[in-house]
């Protein structure tokens, strides 16, 4: 589903430690010294019930914890679709979307991506931040005391293969954020025509 055009509407998503939130913040700081009105919303969310679960559920084990973080992650996404995607601003940024759906175990993510791919809105801002799982674990050793259930090279390393397909088959525009933040940045800037 195409998003409206009442806002520009950008999704940053990529694996654990891709630097999501980091370039979402810069590029809201950037937007806003241009003068553009911009919402941020970053998932899982902290001020309400779903992304609090989320969060909970990513610190257990087990598969039924992997479900639930799964679900209460789907959940808080389309919590936001509901309350945000309509209202009036230059640009809207979703941190973590579609990609959720790659954490879902091989087939269920593939058939949860092309549901969810055909129901929410989508656009051609859709950025997926491609980092090594070998680099990925190193910035969340280097970052994080504590690690989610996804945050170990062999889950790093099934979900990479599985977002990347998704992204290869939909209108996002993989970039590599192996490199500096400024090279990530400057691309997704590029990419807007800012």
């Amino acid at each position: 589903m195409e998003a409206t055009e009442q806002s520009v509407f950008i999704v940053i998503d990529g694996l654990d430690a891709s630097g999501k939130s980091t370039q979402a913040f810069g590029l809201y700081n950037f937007l806003v010294k241009k003068r553009k009105t911009v919402y941020l919303r970053i998932h899982p969310s902290d001020d309400n019930f779903f992304g609090t679960k989320t969060k909970q559920f990513l610190y257990l084990s087990g598969k039924s914890a992997h479900f639930a973080a799964a679900l209460f992650y789907m959940l808080d996404v389309i919590r936001s679709i509901l309350l945000y995607s309509w209202r009036k601003y230059d640009y809207l940024i979703f941190v973590r979307y579609l990609m959720g759906t790659a954490y879902l175990p091989y087939p269920v993510n593939k058939i949860a991506y092309y549901f969810f791919a055909l129901t929410v809105p989508t656009s051609n801002f859709m950025f997926f931040l491609d980092v090594k799982p070998k680099e990925a674990h190193r910035r969340i050793r280097h970052a994080r005391k504590k690690l989610e259930m996804f945050e170990n090279i062999e889950e790093l390393e099934k979900i990479r293969v599985k977002a990347l397909c998704s992204a290869l088959t939909g209108k996002w525009k993989i970039i590599n954020a192996n490199n500096s933040i400024s090279e990530v940045e400057n691309e997704i800037i590029k990419c807007l025509s800012l």
